[in-house]
């Protein structure tokens, strides 16, 4: 039964991966085939994502869903995390997208947990350890091939790619530093739904849902459910699921498969170009994930 149970979690957690990855190559087809916008796709993305996950918490929880809104502390958290850490993780990622491609921006993206453990190690007052100080070493030793190609004089992606993709690793540390308390209290359906909806109605001032520009034929309808219904909801889903079944160090490790479907989807379908530098600077920034599991794991 154990065996069977580990098997869940590991396929669960492979499938959030692989959704939030190929979503990422669908979202470049929109941006680049059908000239849509990353400003329009992040506003409708997060008020149809987060509706469809409050009606999911509704019918799991009624009317308890709106108790959050009840404590100022709770109302100030959860508004800072729409608007900073649900913004900030969903539009840095598709305008880096926009300026570069899935495969560069979802690999960008990941820098954010050696972000997240410069931040503890420096709120901490305390030098890092070894393993610490490796991964930071090696997430930005891959950063640099990535986007120099080993040539420090010359970016291999735009600046603005670049700019954005960062950009998007520190919304990423901030998304899973900021809602600890909120999650603790409410539950991950709940702060997550919440805070979508929170930051869709933000965005919809940049960008509000009916202005739309841009090419819509047949294959953008299924391009769009793709990304709200399997890149969002789905994939959210599961992989809370997996968290049932695998530890936090093993489910951070597997979702490691996000930037590998991603490059490999946007290399066979969108004819992407990704070289042995983007490699072996993905293959860096990914060890990075793997050193800091282990030391998570060994302090469990």
């Amino acid at each position: 039964m154990h065996v069977h149970n580990r098997f869940k979690g590991i396929l669960l957690v492979l499938t959030a991966a692989i959704f939030w990855g190929i979503s990422g190559t669908v979202s470049q087809y929109l941006f680049q085939a059908l000239q849509i916008s990353p400003e329009w796709l992040t506003a409708v993305r997060l008020l149809s994502a987060g509706s469809l996950l409050m009606a999911i918490a509704f019918k799991q929880q009624g009317t308890r869903i709106f108790d959050i809104w009840r404590q100022k502390v709770d109302v100030v958290q959860i508004i800072l995390f729409g608007i900073v850490g649900m913004i900030g993780v969903q539009y840095t990622y598709l305008a880096a997208i926009k300026y570069s491609n899935a495969a560069t921006a979802t690999v960008l993206q990941y820098l954010g947990p050696a972000i997240v453990t410069s931040y503890f190690i420096f709120k901490a007052k305390r030098w890092p350890t070894r393993k610490e100080g490796s991964a930071v070493f090696l997430a930005l030793l891959g950063t640099l091939l990535l986007v120099t190609h080993g040539n420090i004089h010359t970016l291999s992606i735009s600046k603005e790619g670049l700019f954005w993709g960062i950009l998007s690793a520190f919304g990423l540390a901030f998304y899973t530093i900021q809602p600890i308390q909120l999650l603790m209290r409410w539950g991950s359906t709940m702060v997550v739904g919440w805070g979508m909806i929170v930051g869709g109605i933000a965005f919809s001032i940049v960008n509000p849902p009916w202005q739309f520009e841009g090419y819509w034929n047949f294959n953008a309808n299924f391009a769009f459910l793709f990304i709200v219904i399997c890149g969002t909801v789905l994939a959210f889903y599961c992989y809370l699921e997996s968290l049932k079944y695998l530890s936090a160090s093993e489910t951070s490790l597997l979702a490691c498969a996000e930037p590998l479907s991603a490059a490999m989807t946007s290399v066979l379908f969108l004819g992407v170009s990704f070289g042995w530098f983007d490699w072996i600077g993905t293959a860096l920034i990914l060890f990075t994930i793997v050193l800091l599991a282990k030391r998570e794991q060994k302090a469990v």
